[in-house]
């Protein structure tokens, strides 16, 4: 018998390209699964050019190469939501900002010793805060990215769901289009959770993570989010816009003073994510119910954070790092701009309603939380807050910011919870003279070296 002079090789790639070739049908909306279920099942809106650009994102991943996700197209996505609704500041807008940046620099340096920014602050719109911050987004949400496509892949080769059977041997040929459709998919709710952000953001350091990069811009305002944020206070405007100018600028110079924060933070996230386990069991249980006609169940389960395994114990302790240092900073913020600010009637106001904000979040912020399994809300903000008051009715502003220059200087968990110890500990450094050391003094003679003379 002849033996078959064909490449078994070439099998591999016909199927392959089989599979390309059904997955293009389904795109170009020959297949059985109507598009815009797909986007639902993506958390997208039922909007007619989202679904299309849904469809122009899942094509592009067929061709994508390599088995990494494609994160342009959560930041295409992210700005295309963005900018639906901005409505662009008038020049006479722009110059009260500018003016209200440049008074808030002014009172923090009453307030703070760490010196002001080296770069000018900028006014972003919706669209230019979500490209601005959507690499550290991607950077975040990543890992559990991965684990999720990698984990989808795994059950369709195990159970052929929602193919056709004479297609399933394919889809162990076609792992990796399945690894970057689904990575695409991933990435474009992760856009949609930036783009709902970025209409609710005020600043750049509004959600506490460092978002900006830290150089080129430092600080940030989105005036049409400032705005609306301040419309519903009963508030003048322009108290608002000071007080919001005066945290952010308190935010910024935080992290350009301490230059090792942004990595500490970034890391301890990274920290907290990796190892990131998707719960198998679940996810088999819905391709077993799988209709792809259908899909809300699994795009529910996403939402709900059904698929991520709860954390293990050196994730929870991550965790709880971040979550003590994420505290730290913002109750930092709060102290230095309420001594910045109390030439404003209504600061007080204002704060209480910005810090309530930050403890509930937002529904994008929540959504965010369920994608990536990880909350960006300090729970301890009031306490940390306190903490940093009683340290600077104690010790003087000089010396609490002096805390912040090495990680192992800043307080913790335990300094929180008893801040009388911690100002001990500060002052017993510099104890009042007593009659002895004011003896010794004089002995010595005074800070110019001179010694007293001999009789």
């Amino acid at each position: 018998m002849a033996e078959d002079p064909r490449d078994p090789r070439d099998g591999q790639d016909d199927d392959a390209e089989d599979f390309r070739e059904l997955l293009r049908e389904f795109l170009s909306g020959d297949g059985e699964l109507d598009p815009s279920r797909l986007a639902s099942a993506a958390g997208l809106p039922n909007d007619p050019e989202l679904v299309q650009r849904l469809v122009q994102q899942l094509q592009s991943a067929l061709t994508h190469q390599g088995d990494g996700i494609n994160w342009a197209i959560a930041g295409e996505q992210a700005h295309s939501l963005a900018a639906r609704h901005a409505v662009p500041s008038t020049p006479a807008e722009r110059s009260a900002y500018e003016q209200a940046l440049h008074v808030a620099s002014l009172w923090l340096d009453e307030a703070t010793e760490i010196s002001p920014l080296t770069a000018e602050p900028s006014l972003l719109t919706r669209a230019g805060w979500a490209d601005a911050t959507i690499p550290v987004w991607t950077e975040l949400a990543e890992p559990v990215a991965i684990s999720i496509a990698t984990a989808l892949t795994g059950v369709l080769e195990e159970q052929g769901v929602g193919v056709d059977p004479e297609l399933t041997g394919l889809i162990g040929d076609a792992g990796t289009i399945m690894r970057n459709v689904g990575g695409a998919l991933f990435a474009m709710q992760l856009g949609q959770v930036v783009g709902q952000l970025a209409e609710e953001v005020v600043s750049g350091g509004d959600i506490g993570v460092p978002l900006l990069d830290g150089e080129t811009r430092q600080a940030a305002l989105v005036p049409q989010n400032v705005d609306a944020f301040g419309a519903g206070l009963d508030i003048p405007v322009d108290e608002v816009r000071l007080y919001v100018s005066v945290r952010e600028l308190a935010h910024a110079r935080l992290f350009r003073h301490a230059r090792w924060l942004r990595l500490h933070i970034l890391t301890q996230i990274a920290d907290s994510s990796r190892g990131s386990q998707v719960d198998v069991e679940r996810l088999t249980e819905l391709a077993q119910d799988f209709d792809p006609r259908n899909p809300e169940a699994l795009r529910a389960a996403v939402a709900r954070g059904e698929l991520i395994r709860p954390r293990s114990a050196e994730q929870q302790a991550a965790l709880s790092r971040l979550e003590t240092m994420l505290a730290l900073v913002e109750g930092w913020v709060d102290v230095v701009t309420a001594a910045a600010t109390t030439r404003l009637p209504k600061s007080g106001a204002i704060a209480e309603t910005i810090r309530r904000r930050r403890a509930s979040g937002g529904p994008a912020e929540s959504a965010f939380a369920a994608l990536v399994g990880l909350e960006l809300r300090p729970r301890r903000l009031r306490e940390a807050a306190a903490m940093w008051q009683a340290v600077t009715d104690a010790v003087g502003a000089e010396a609490r910011d002096a805390l912040w220059a090495h990680p192992d200087l800043v307080p913790g968990d335990a300094d929180i919870d008893d801040p009388a110890a911690l100002v001990a500990r500060l002052t017993a450094g510099n104890p009042e003279p007593d009659d002895i050391d004011r003896a010794i003094e004089d002995l010595l003679g005074d800070d110019s070296g001179d010694r007293p003379r001999e009789p």
